[in-house]
């Protein structure tokens, strides 16, 4: 049974859950595969490149906490852009972050595919997709807590699997007698920095689809139980932790394995495991690598779902998505928001060798460009706050307005830098075309929406 049109989101999330669920987002395929792309475009000081994104994604957070705590809704970001900047800032926003995420669920469940092959190689790639495609949805159309409560223990898993991975790292180094290992790594072929500044910088943009997912305690805010207290605390958690992870997990995969043999065929993660040479190392790491897949998925779907049923709530998608079921979860936005299974799918057919780039390319520019609305909507937001007298807030963004300002300007100009990658350059060349139909489709609907409705009732033949 449905409810009635308008339904409300049940209030239900805690602290420790908000930040499980971000770092579920956040920790998937960009951490455990993606890692691999970034190091063999920067090599060693692809640390470097990680350290700016986990500054950039700092800047982000801290304009993020203070105007979710204003307005902890479902809607988030793209209801504080269409109140402060426009209301086609809040569409575009809002079905940038929807599409982004769509994507990326596709990205995570094609992973799924190729993972599962390491136990079943002769069952078909599909049958795992639609497997694991359903089990997820399911999860999304029952309850959010029962979505919480898995969120939460599939990243309890991958972090705890982080940690054992730092520990087993350290504990090859110390008793590592090989030439091939130690800081020696750091500086061998090339130098820290083979690829320049360039490969640096480029690395900074693959680095940001890794904090892809830190965001989603902002969409979550409008189901938790305290937001002033929990979605500061859980940001602030989400940033350290990630960075520290990011950050530490390459330094020692870096000083095990060359930097040359980094790269998407196989995770750098697992090659680790292979040096260890532990009975089944491989097999629970490919474990390890399903479950973050399934986590960040997990995530991102909750994430489109949430957009699409803000959007419907603002008639900008169709009053069809703006019902809950009888426990209180937007069902038939859950539907819709699988449409990256499918696409997802079909270019892993069409073009198996770069589907990864690929898809983390149209999936980014979405992610990339709320991001940057994020910063530009905290620029209006503080302005007409402080000038209308708003409640004192109990966090507030240091150094503005200038870090906002600066977080803004690094994202206009990593975008910017894909045009003149091969990689990446599918992000603007999906990217302008999506902003310029969606600018099309918010013109059209405003004119259908504000024409007078034509009366023929009452004429009469002359």
């Amino acid at each position: 049974m449905e409810k009635k049109q308008g339904g409300s989101l049940k209030r239900e999330l805690k602290t420790n859950q908000l930040t499980m669920i971000a770092m579920g987002c956040a920790i998937g395929t960009g951490l455990f595969l993606g890692s691999g792309l970034a190091i063999s475009t920067a090599g060693p000081s692809v640390l470097l490149s990680y350290a700016l994104g986990a500054f950039i994604v700092l800047l982000l957070m801290g304009c993020l906490a203070e105007m979710t705590v204003a307005y902890p809704t479902s809607g988030s970001f793209g209801t504080i852009a269409e109140k402060y900047i426009s209301p086609m800032a809040g569409f575009l926003v809002r079905y940038s972050y929807w599409i982004a995420n769509v994507l990326a669920v596709g990205v995570e469940v094609s992973a799924i595919a190729v993972y599962m092959k390491y136990w079943f190689p002769t069952i078909p790639g599909v049958v795992w997709i639609v497997l694991f495609a359903a089990i997820l949805i399911y999860v999304n159309v029952t309850s959010v807590n029962t979505f919480a409560s898995f969120e939460y223990w599939f990243s309890m898993i991958k972090i705890s699997a982080i940690v054992l991975f730092v520990l087993l790292g350290a504990y090859v180094l110390l008793g590592a007698d090989s030439p091939s290992k130690g800081f020696s790594n750091y500086v061998n072929d090339g130098g820290f920095m083979p690829f320049g500044v360039w490969g640096l910088w480029v690395a900074v943009f693959i680095s940001l689809f890794s904090f892809l997912g830190t965001e989603m305690i902002a969409v979550t805010a409008g189901e938790a139980r305290d937001p002033d207290v929990a979605v500061p605390k859980a940001l602030k958690a989400t940033v350290f932790r990630l960075s520290t992870f990011y950050v530490l997990t390459i330094g020692i995969m870096l000083l095990i394995v060359p930097w040359q043999s980094a790269g998407i065929e196989v995770s750098p993660f697992v090659k680790v495991m292979e040096i260890l040479n532990i009975p089944g190392a491989s097999g629970v790491m490919n474990f390890i690598i399903l479950t973050a897949a399934l986590s960040a998925m997990n995530s991102q779907l909750y994430a489109s779902t949430r957009m699409v049923f803000a959007l419907a709530q603002q008639k900008q998608a169709p009053s069809w998505f703006n019902q809950v079921n009888k426990k209180g979860v937007p069902s038939r936005a859950v539907a819709v928001s699988t449409l990256g299974v499918i696409l997802a799918a079909l270019v892993k057919v069409l073009s198996p060798d770069t589907s990864y780039a690929f898809m983390m390319g149209i999936s980014m520019f979405g992610a990339i460009f709320t991001w940057f609305m994020i910063f530009v909507s905290h620029l209006y937001f503080r302005r007409n706050w402080d000038k209308r007298g708003g409640r004192q807030l109990p966090v507030r963004m240091i150094g503005f307005p200038y870090l906002t300002i600066l977080g803004g300007l690094l994202l206009a100009a990593l975008m910017i830098s894909t045009w003149f990658t091969t990689s990446f350059k599918i992000v603007l060349q999906f990217g302008v075309p999506w902003l310029i139909f969606l600018c099309i489709a918010f013109m059209v609907m405003n004119w259908t929406k504000n024409s007078p409705p034509t009366d023929t009732k009452n004429k009469r033949v002359s």
